[in-house]
């Protein structure tokens, strides 16, 4: 497996951001450099270096401590939403390939009307309900991931009631239920994980979309998106303030991208090699 993967620059490349990202996120629950919150107006506005690695804000916070607490409310914030988005709609695909018929024609209609429901404006709408924060952002991200599993694991799953096993445990007399977990799911569950690495980076940047609007974490919890909508004032003065939370989100995205695309190729069932 590692020599498959080192075989492969993408996935590699795709690996090594994410699982940086990751040891970063985990290493700010423990340690940061400074008090992400803490503000010293006589430090505002720093240039990188010259207070900390990555300078300080309008606030005299430091960027390196923000950015790093930032990627823990970021990517804690898309796992959730993607587990949430794909449990349910891994289900809901499942059950509409397993019953067909009217349940099929209901299903894929509500997944199309979720789908021309932007995730930003399912947010608004949802925060007009339950107010801005992350169970809002959370909710908003996973309702628009669920008619993206749907309709994965729905045409995944079409293929696999097709073979000639599952053919033969139907005429056992094993029922749906029993033939979806033991011969459906196992065999469609690479594309669900490809998918929800995928979604992961989709994910980050929608939570940073909501954080930008102030449709996610409330202050003073740093996210990159409102470390970006903080620093439209500051562009000319402070440039270092919108351009690290924007590389970070990019190289998130792209990591969970990379990743993804690898991913694909390692587990397609084609290309052994």
């Amino acid at each position: 497996m590692i020599a498959n993967i080192l075989r492969r620059p993408v996935l590699f490349t795709g690996l090594v951001i994410t699982l940086s990202l990751v040891a970063i996120a985990l290493l700010s629950l423990v340690w940061t450099p400074a008090q992400p919150s803490k503000m010293q107006i006589l430090l505002k506005l720093k240039p990188p270096l010259s207070a900390g690695l990555f300078g300080t804000d309008h606030f005299g916070r430091d960027l390196t401590s923000m950015l790093m607490v930032g990627a823990w409310n970021s990517l804690s914030t898309a796992l959730v939403a993607v587990a949430l988005g794909a449990s349910v709609g891994t289900m809901v695909g499942v059950f509409l390939a397993a019953r067909r018929g009217w349940a099929e024609v209901i299903g894929m209609r509500i997944c199309d009307i979720i789908f021309a429901l932007p995730p930003i404006l399912s947010a608004m709408m949802l925060g007009a309900f339950l107010g801005a924060g992350r169970f809002t952002a959370i909710l908003a991200i996973a309702t628009f991931m669920v008619p993206v599993f749907a309709r994965l694991t729905f045409g995944a799953a079409l293929q696999i009631w097709t073979r000639d096993y599952v053919s033969a445990a139907v005429g056992m007399g094993r029922s749906g239920f029993a033939i979806t977990f033991t011969h459906i799911l196992p065999n469609i569950s690479n594309q669900i994980i490809v998918q929800v690495t995928i979604q992961l980076g989709l994910a980050i940047l929608t939570e940073a979309g909501l954080s930008f609007l102030g449709l996610g974490m409330p202050p003073p919890a740093p996210t990159w998106g409102r470390m970006l909508a903080d620093a439209q004032t500051y562009l000319g003065q402070a440039p270092w303030l919108a351009l690290l939370p924007g590389l970070a989100i990019a190289l998130a995205v792209l990591g969970f991208n990379m990743l993804g695309d690898g991913l694909r190729d390692l587990l397609d069932p084609r290309d052994r090699t």
